[in-house]
């Protein structure tokens, strides 16, 4: 049996915040992203990377599953719309997270359910560690 080589991409992040001003968040591959915290302002605070981070993997896993039941072809795109309301008591947190999940093209509502269930509950990795408990281990440097 041949063997599968998968390539693999360095994951993680940091973020540097001074005295004042906003974290300045750097991603192992070397992206970089401001944050913002003003209601106003533009841009991304954290709670936005949370549910760009769930919109984003959907799609691609929606995508993949697509591919994977033969109906990509069909397809002319995916969407996916996500937003949450945090917690109006206990530890500051999302309390809900609401999916959107638009998937165009010529194919059944019970097709695009079944993309949509794969997509959320099979393949994202972001929404499975989201409805799981990942183990959080912290080290704190001087």
């Amino acid at each position: 049996m041949a063997e599968i080589k998968m390539k693999t991409r360095k994951m993680g992040a940091t973020a540097v915040i001074g005295r004042t001003g906003f974290p300045q968040i750097t991603s192992e591959t070397g992206g970089e992203l401001a944050i913002v915290t003003g209601p106003s302002q533009p841009g991304f605070n954290p709670l936005d990377l949370l549910y760009a981070s769930l919109a984003g993997c959907l799609t691609i896993s929606a995508r993949l599953a697509a591919s994977e039941m033969g109906v990509m072809d069909r397809i002319t795109g995916i969407t996916a719309k996500v937003t949450g309301e945090k917690a109006k008591e206990g530890l500051s947190r999302v309390e809900r997270v609401d999916i959107t999940l638009t998937i165009q093209g010529e194919i059944n509502a019970e097709t695009r359910k079944t993309i949509a269930d794969r997509a959320e509950h099979e393949i994202c990795t972001v929404s499975n560690t989201l409805s799981g408990s990942p183990e959080f281990v912290t080290t704190v440097l001087a």
